[in-house]
């Protein structure tokens, strides 16, 4: 996990099942319980033991039983809710109960489920056990206290506004990658400093970053998969003033947490979607002032940006400019035409990366993908 990256939005949320449906129809046999019965204290819902041995075990294994039961149990159930939702990525690998667990009310037979289904749910997994060890060391209580003597964030959202006014084009949010899970190394001799720079220069907006450094007067954008809410912590004491959500993994309870937690600690949230599903969902949600419409598709990784025009037709065109919601174009922008496009679809601004970091003079880049010098 590098630095800046690290947002965080995992809490176990108070939800209403009644209206959540089953969605395992897969051919592995999952007897389920009814997820109003969904134990999370084994006071209440003692679990049943295969070959229980005649020797009492020690205190302390079965604690630490108990809480694996607990965890597997509340993964099966965030599976649960997200697909509801029509969210296939998995929060974490399905390989079945903790050793010994069988009920109640339910068995599972093990199956392909730990193998990711696409590179996506290969990234989530990794960094749910990436999150969790970075939790052990440095606990929410410990963000806090840093939280306290941070400085103020910058205006994202103000500056994308600005950037737009002053242009006529869609504000700049300009990333710093080396490399993307797409298309490997972008650029060998990465100097974060001196691309941000760079871009500063060349007219962009915001700056889109995975380092911790704190070197540029462009509002940041923390780029990351959040899975957790810590992480949305650990952004804004590493310096983040704006934060990444993605529709694709999160469901609509953590979207709406995670955006309360963002106006608590000062941050934008971008909330990415791909498809009309997710836009739907998160036009539901109070509180969205950032859209953005990925053209990537972030189970195949193929890019077509007429996805922007698509998602921006209609009725949801018409609640966007109604609720007065910025919307970014991302990927797939890599000429002036390209930006014209997304543009008269209704993008203020746009996140470029790949098309302006691999360029010897990214400033110049800049220029090149936009057709005319947007510095000031």
């Amino acid at each position: 996990m590098e630095g800046l990256v690290m947002v965080s939005l995992k809490t176990t949320p108070i939800i209403s099942f009644q209206s959540i449906p089953s969605f395992n129809h897969r051919p592995n046999f999952f007897l389920r319980r009814s997820l109003m019965d969904l134990p999370l204290r084994r006071s209440n819902f003692p679990a049943i033991r295969a070959q229980q041995s005649d020797t009492v075990s020690p205190k302390k294994e079965e604690e630490d039983d108990d809480l694996k039961i607990k965890e597997w149990e509340v993964g099966m159930f965030q599976n649960e809710v997200a697909a509801s939702q029509g969210i296939r990525i998995r929060r974490r690998p399905s390989t079945g109960p903790p050793l010994h667990y069988v009920g109640p009310f339910e068995f599972r037979l093990q199956n392909e489920g730990n193998t990711p289904r696409n590179i996506l749910e290969e990234i989530v997994w990794h960094k749910d056990v990436e999150v969790s060890q970075m939790k052990g060391k440095k606990p929410l209580a410990a963000l806090n206290k840093f939280i306290k003597n941070a400085p103020p964030t910058r205006d994202f959202l103000g500056a994308l506004k600005a950037a737009h006014s002053r242009t006529g084009l869609p504000g700049l949010i300009a990333e710093v990658k080396k490399a993307s899970p797409s298309r490997g190394i972008l650029r060998e001799n990465f100097d974060p400093v001196m691309i941000a720079r760079a871009y500063e220069k060349g007219g962009a907006a915001c700056l889109s970053v995975l380092t911790d450094e704190k070197y540029f007067k462009c509002p940041l954008l923390c780029k990351e998969f959040v899975i957790d809410a810590w992480q949305i912590y650990y952004a804004r004491i590493k310096g983040a003033d704006a934060i990444l959500l993605i529709a694709a993994i999160l469901p609509d309870l953590d979207i709406r947490y995670m955006i309360k937690i963002c106006k608590l600690l000062g941050l934008a949230a971008l909330v990415e979607v791909h498809d009309e599903r997710e836009m739907d969902r998160v036009l539901g949600i109070e509180g969205i002032e950032l859209i953005g419409i990925n053209n990537r598709n972030l189970e195949t990784f193929e890019v077509d940006i007429s996805n922007t025009k698509k998602l921006l037709e209609g009725e949801r065109g018409l609640m966007i400019r109604q609720k007065d919601i910025i919307v970014v174009g991302e990927s797939g922008l890599f000429t002036p035409d390209d930006i014209a496009y997304v543009q008269e679809a209704g993008v203020k601004a746009v996140l470029v990366g790949e098309s302006i970091v691999t360029q010897s003079d990214p400033g110049k880049g800049i220029t090149e993908v936009f057709g005319k010098d947007i510095s000031l």
